[in-house]
């Protein structure tokens, strides 16, 4: 942030004794030199208007000069020529001039505000080596005042503030707000912005969050490096977007008038204490002349007699008020402060929380009547909150505590709190404790739709409430229906449930409870509850029964919603589990976890199925190890997509087909695009992956096709790799395809595993990263083929409980 520029000191010399004239600016004589009559006039306005802001200075120091004149003619009995001559050569004699000399003489014997502050900044220094020499920001707030106390208006004041005071500071412009008895704001003088800006600014309405209305909020000085960072509307924010603001409260006695803000141009850096007690000094020279103030006329102005009401006029307000009301005046020290609100009125509809009587309270000040308004309820600090910035306050269930004898006594009530001109209006409701409860009870019928009835047996008076008459679909003023008749307005089945509850009732003396179905004028059948209890004398003889009705149609037909959903969802249950359990048999009965091996010589054959452990997932996933005619050997494993039923059909279907279509001597290839075409067409459209191979004893070698499956992975002298890719379109995707197949040389020792991905997949890794952990664990030694594909199975890292298929071949 940018730091305010220095405080620089004013040309005082033109004020003293043989001052030179002022010099015309160099643009003046320029002007001149053309020789024509346009430049020789703007000549002339131009030097006349630096001779009047001159005269205007001049005028400013000359008041403070004849006030510190009249001030030695008073202290030391001088005439008005000898106290001019008195105060020329005093300035002489201390190398100031005159002005300097004049304040510090008039700082001497007023003894306020500003000569403290004028005391402070001699003792910090700012004086120099002018012993008791006035400071420059001493001659700028005199000089101010002078200006402010001559002016007519706050405008003149604002112009007067900018001119002497701030603008030596590096501010810009000023604005001057006065507050008003609503909370708003209107704008009573500015000086540094453009006229349709503060024509544009001239009213704020009350809450409206602006640089000022933090003053006025806070109650106390508010300083913002740069506003625009905080997004704070306010006066100029588009002459100055990056400009420091201060935003001061200006008040009196304990009530705020106004605020005074102030912009500089650029950021605003950390003040000194000096600066900020001159600021403060200026903000109380325009309360002086805000409590005078006359806000303008117009649309939103509040400041006319009759929204300024006087005390008088007050009361006549509170007395036509249906709720207790009381006019509070201020009530200020021998100093001026202000220490608490004299009670001038309470109107006749006024109740004490203590129950005293009104004479007790009436022109006593708040704080003996009500000292507890100063504790924790905060009553008189919102009401001198109220007084000091005319916003409204309300509150509801607010404690009102009352002292009596010092016993404390204590209400509930809902407060209003507004400022009326000088004075302030207090509205108390206090809460009726049993009218609260009727309205509490009455909601909490309306809501769980319950009516409540008392019946007197002796004299056969019935009262039913409201709510009661209207569960009945009856007119309240219809006549109640007795207990004894209730079976005539319910339906036939329920006359049994009834009578049993009358039974218990009447006959018992007991509390009884009963349901039943209500039939109404309307036609429309209602689901109730009754409940009742007897009322006996001491003879134990009944003399009335009370209790109520409640509509439990709602619950009644959830719950049959519910016993609905129950049994549809258990049905639900019931079929997927027989669906489950039919496919897991199906699944067993064609892949058994574990197949007898194979006779074939130079070979051993291993194969190992683990299936899922949870029935709703049993899926699709198949092998087969099947000696064709030719003496070759058919390896396959496959993954139909999905799970359930269906894919376990669709596994027979395919696993079955492939069977068949071996027979036919065909390569891997060719029996995976003929299987393409089952899955496309046979099968319903499904989708499936496989791996096929055809090994040959005789040569030792593995001839195999790929149709979107995992590689299979071969074994050899402690290493393992995965076969290379060969091209494949998984099965059942498209009508037809052609696949490549590949051939491998196996030898001795040398181990080839086929699996599904069952195997190895895992949610938290990708398929590269799976097929390594699994390369880890093939390459491990094992005694014997069935426990190697039993040490795969154990060190598996898959984690999605799928089903597993492994085919393992070793070359002896």
């Amino acid at each position: 942030m940018a730091t305010v520029n220095t405080p620089h000191e004013p040309d005082h010399e033109a004020l003293g004794e043989g001052r030179a004239e002022p010099a015309v600016p160099a643009a003046s004589v320029a002007r001149a030199a053309d020789g024509s009559a346009v430049g020789r006039l703007a000549a002339t306005v131009e030097r006349l208007r630096h001779e009047v802001g001159a005269a205007h200075a001049a005028a400013d120091g000359r008041a403070l000069l004849e006030l510190a004149k009249g001030i030695l003619i008073e202290r030391l009995g001088f005439g008005p020529a000898e106290a001019a001559e008195r105060l020329r050569s005093l300035a002489e004699q201390a190398g100031v001039t005159p002005l300097e000399l004049a304040v510090d003489v008039i700082n001497q014997a007023a003894r306020d505000r500003v000569s403290e502050i004028a005391a402070e900044l001699v003792t910090d220094g700012e004086g120099g080596a002018r012993a008791r020499r006035s400071s420059p920001a001493a001659v700028r707030l005199r000089t101010a005042e002078s200006g402010a106390l001559a002016a007519a208006d706050a405008q003149a004041v604002a112009d007067s503030l900018l001119q002497h005071a701030l603008a030596p500071l590096g501010a810009s412009a000023v604005a001057v707000w006065a507050a008003r008895s609503d909370g708003s704001l209107s704008l009573a003088g500015s000086a540094g912005f453009s006229a349709a800006e503060a024509d544009r600014w001239c009213y704020v309405p009350p809450g409206v969050a602006t640089v000022a209305r933090q003053a006025l909020t806070h109650r106390g000085t508010q300083w913002f490096a740069s506003p625009a960072e905080d997004g704070m509307p306010s006066i100029g924010r588009a002459e100055y977007p990056e400009g420091g603001r201060v935003a001061v409260p200006a008040g009196t006695g304990g009530r705020i008038h106004g605020v005074l803000e102030i912009v500089w141009p650029s950021p605003l850096a950390p003040q000194p204490p000096q600066i900020v007690r001159q600021i403060e000094a200026l903000a109380d020279l325009c309360a002086h002349t805000l409590e005078t103030h006359t806000p303008v006329t117009g649309a939103p102005a509040l400041g006319s007699a009759r929204s300024q009401p006087g005390v008088l006029e007050l009361v006549h307000l509170a007395e036509g008020l249906h709720d207790p009301a009381l006019v509070l005046v201020p009530h200020a020290d021998d100093d001026g402060e202000l220490v608490d609100f004299r009670i001038h009125y309470v109107n006749g509809r006024f109740l004490d929380p203590a129950g005293r009587p009104r004479n007790t309270i009436n022109g006593s000040l708040l704080l003996e009547a009500y000292p507890m308004a100063a504790g924790q309820s905060g009553l008189f600090e919102h009401i001198e909150r109220v007084y000091a910035t005319g916003e409204p306050f309300a509150a509801q269930r607010m404690t009102l505590t009352a002292l009596v004898e010092q016993v404390p006594l204590s209400a509930v009530a809902d407060i209003h709190v507004s400022r009326h001109g000088t004075s302030v209006l207090l509205i108390w409701r206090i809460e009726d404790e049993a009218a609260r409860l009727a309205s509490l009870l009455q909601n909490a019928q309306r809501l769980g739709r319950i009516g409540g009835f008392e019946e007197n047996v002796v004299t056969e008076e019935i009262t039913w409430n409201s709510q009661l008459f209207s569960l009945f679909g009856r007119p309240s003023y219809s006549t109640p229906v007795p207990l004894k008749e209730l079976a005539a307005h319910a339906h036939p089945d329920d006359a049994v449930a009834i009578g049993r509850f009358l039974r218990t009732l009447l006959h018992h003396l007991r509390p009884a409870s009963a349901a039943f179905r209500l039939q109404r004028p309307d036609g429309v059948t209602r689901h109730m509850r009754v409940v009742a209890e007897p009322v006996l004398d001491a003879a134990d003889r009944l003399l009335v029964l009370r209790g109520a009705y409640q509509d439990i149609s709602s619950q009644h037909w959830t719950e049959v919603a519910l016993a609905a959903t129950r049994d549809q969802l258990a049905h639900t249950e019931q079929q997927a589990a027989e669906r489950n359990r039919l496919a897991l048999q199906l699944q067993h009965a064609i892949m058994p976890p574990a197949q007898a091996p194979l006779e074939i010589p130079q070979l051993q054959l291993a194969v190992r199925y683990r299936p899922a452990e949870t029935e709703q997932l049993v899926g699709g996933d198949w092998y087969d190890a099947v000696l064709l005619p030719s003496k070759k050997v058919l390896l396959c494993v496959g993954d139909v997509a999905g799970h359930g039923i269906e894919a376990a059909t669709s596994m027979v279907v395919l696993r079955n087909a492939l069977r068949g279509l071996a027979v036919t001597g065909a390569g891997p290839a060719q029996l995976l695009s003929w299987l393409n075409i089952v899955a496309h067409h046979l099968t319903g459209a499904v989708t499936a992956t496989a791996v096929c191979g055809l090994y040959d004893p005789e040569r030792h070698t593995l001839t195999w096709a790929r149709a979107g499956h995992l590689p299979p992975v071969l074994v050899r002298d402690a290493e393992a790799e995965p076969l290379p890719l060969v091209r494949g379109l998984l099965l059942g995707a498209v009508a037809e395809t052609t696949y490549e197949e590949a051939e491998v040389q196996l030898a001795a020792d040398d181990t080839l595993l086929m699996y599904t991905d069952g195997l190895i997949e895992r949610r938290d890794l990708s398929v590269e990263e799976a097929l390594s952990h699994l390369l880890e664990t093939a390459r491990g030694q094992a005694p014997s083929l069935a426990q190697q594909l039993d040490r795969l199975l154990t060190y598996s890292r898959s984690d999605t409980d799928d089903d597993t298929c492994i085919i393992g071949i070793r070359v002896a």
